[in-house]
């Protein structure tokens, strides 16, 4: 029992310090009933983030952990986070931020016991104003007592209940993987005679920028049009396409710009598409850049209802130009529009296409009691500030839409997501933690109630695997790079080449390319470690089965089993 506690203690210390950068004091406790208290200094990992050196304090743990872990504990403790004290300040005091503090506060309790949630605040906040900077072990200084009490009990069921929920993922993903397999075996079309979509088309094509203003909501929305060169004599033969072109717009995620998927929007113009691609400025780049400066607020609930009521005025402008910019006059078709999103575009383009705000599943979902490790019910539950109405946000010019690690379990469920009449393609990274697969992509698919539906699954991609490398995002958001994932070069192909087949299917209704829309092309186009899977079809019969038999259930009640509506 010695032994199995102290490897505990070890596995327990390493996810908590991996996890989340707020342990801290002179000593680390963990209390563990009826067996006592266990205690490691924080000179002890002090000298071992400096020297390597391991001492008796730290070999009590250490000797139970593989050389791979300890280096892993090693670089994470010497690794100095890049963030200013105004930024810390104005994430952890912000309502999402403050929400988090409270829940980690519950593992991580000050010297009287008491939520560690004013302590982990301050903690962050001085070891990032320090001139050592934001280290585990400056923050571990910077704690304001002496001792950090880790809830060992309410830890373990934790990391317990956690590593379940990532073991039916990685099962569900496999299921779906197989069954994607089994489907393209019974293929015969050869695709390396076919037109490679992933290669960009033969057109040229022109980009123009407009600053827009939305009066009324006081929004400026800079977007950028690409639009077919109707001077390239290949114009009337590629694809038998002329003007008025079909027109799609992208809608960016969470600080992110107009260059986010600028290599989407240039792929698509090259196949005979106009493309608009705008900024929200109130989730934009520019406006994350001015709150972590301190001088604006963080986005607010109304962003909800704002982002699709953009895309909406962006069409009603576009055609008012269409009709008078020499530039634009004739080559707008607005019986063709598509929409892509992703992240919190991706929830905007499901809006547009028809679901709705789920009010009653907000107010399920988001009880300050209900613990969660879905990330994305931290950003999702701030709608519920929205007053509960019904929000008309649906635009029927859309006619088919792509949304890309979309966040939608709770904002919309299966109420709002059934309500969507067209063509959908949805577009899951296996290791994103930011939208989780299974509840933000895998189960709403079987929600849609449209056949003409599409669920692509990229193995090890993440919540930044469709994002440009060369956006401003990456300047705004302090990411890891262990949470970026693989060379993203492979997810841009897919989206370039699945995307133009789903659009010139489900837009253009041309049928010719509804054979790259099977299980037997993604295969085809797939590289590791990214592996590609595409299926048209999942029930929710079918999920259940898949998730209920990942493996045994608890014996006790789980907020990680699902319900007829919600996982």
């Amino acid at each position: 029992m010695k032994k199995f506690l102290r490897y505990l203690g070890l596995g327990l210390l390493s996810t908590f310090l991996t996890a989340t950068p707020g342990l801290g004091a002179e000593r680390i406790s963990f209390y563990y009933p009826p067996f006592g208290e266990f205690y490691l200094s924080v000179d002890s990992l002090e000298t071992f983030a400096k020297e390597g050196k391991i001492d008796q304090d730290f070999s009590f743990y250490a000797n139970r952990a593989t050389p791979q872990q300890l280096a892993q504990l090693r670089d994470l403790l010497q690794q100095r986070f890049n963030v200013t004290p105004t930024l810390v300040s104005q994430v952890t005091y912000s309502p999402i931020g403050e929400q988090l503090m409270q829940q980690l506060g519950k593992l991580l309790l000050t010297e009287s016991r008491k939520n560690g949630f004013y302590a982990i605040r301050a903690s962050l906040i001085l070891a990032a104003a320090d001139q050592k900077g934001l280290t585990v072990v400056n923050l571990l200084r910077k704690f304001p007592s002496n001792t950090i009490r880790v809830n060992f009990t309410e830890g373990l069921r934790i990391v317990d209940e956690l590593s379940q929920l990532l073991k039916k993922k990685d099962e569900v993903v496999a299921s779906l993987q197989k069954e994607a397999i089994a489907q393209a075996a019974n293929s015969t079309t050869d695709f390396s005679q076919m037109p490679d979509l992933r290669s960009p088309g033969k057109l040229r094509w022109q980009k123009k920028t407009f600053e827009l203003n939305d009066v009324s909501r006081n929004r400026r929305l800079p977007v950028d049009i690409y639009v077919p060169a109707t001077q390239n004599s290949q114009l009337t033969t590629q694809n038998s396409l002329s003007p008025p072109f079909p027109l799609i717009v992208i809608s960016h995620g969470i600080a992110e710009d107009r260059s986010t998927f600028v290599y989407l929007a240039q792929h698509l113009a090259s196949y005979g598409f106009a493309v608009a691609v705008l900024e929200h400025p109130g989730s934009n780049a520019k406006r994350f850049q001015q709150y972590f400066a301190g001088l604006a607020g963080p986005p607010d609930a109304a962003e909800f209802i704002n982002r699709p009521l953009d895309i909406k005025y962006i069409l009603d402008e576009l055609e008012r130009l269409e009709k008078s910019d020499p530039t634009l006059q004739g080559k707008l078709n607005f019986e063709q529009v598509g929409a892509i999103g992703q992240s919190l575009g991706g929830y905007t383009v499901l809006t547009l296409a028809g679901a709705k705000i789920n009010f009653n599943q907000l107010r399920q979902d988001c009880n300050p009691n209900n613990s969660s490790f879905n990330l994305s019910l931290a950003l999702q539950c701030q709608a519920i500030e929205l007053p509960p109405k019904n929000y008309e946000l649906k635009d029927d010019r859309i006619k088919a839409i792509i949304a890309i690690n979309p966040i939608d379990s709770s904002i919309l469920g299966e109420g709002g997501i059934s309500q969507i009449k067209i063509p959908v393609m949805l577009v899951a990274g296996s290791q994103d933690i930011f939208a989780p697969p299974v509840f933000e992509q895998i189960r709403p698919f079987t929600w849609l109630s449209d056949p003409n539906k599409y669920l692509v699954l990229i193995e090890n991609a993440t919540h930044f695997s469709a994002i440009a490398e060369s956006t401003s995002q990456n300047d705004v958001l302090p990411v890891p790079p262990a949470l970026l994932g693989p060379d993203r070069a492979p997810v841009y192909s897919y989206l370039n080449a699945l995307s133009v087949a789903f659009l010139e299917t489900h837009l253009l209704k041309r049928p010719e390319y509804r054979s790259y829309l099977q299980p037997s092309y993604a295969k085809f186009i797939s590289k590791e470690p990214l592996n590609l899977s595409l299926l048209q079809s999942l029930s929710a019969d079918q999920f259940n089965q898949i998730w209920n038999g990942s493996i045994p259930q608890s014996p006790k009640p789980s907020n990680l089993q699902p319900t007829p509506t919600h996982p």
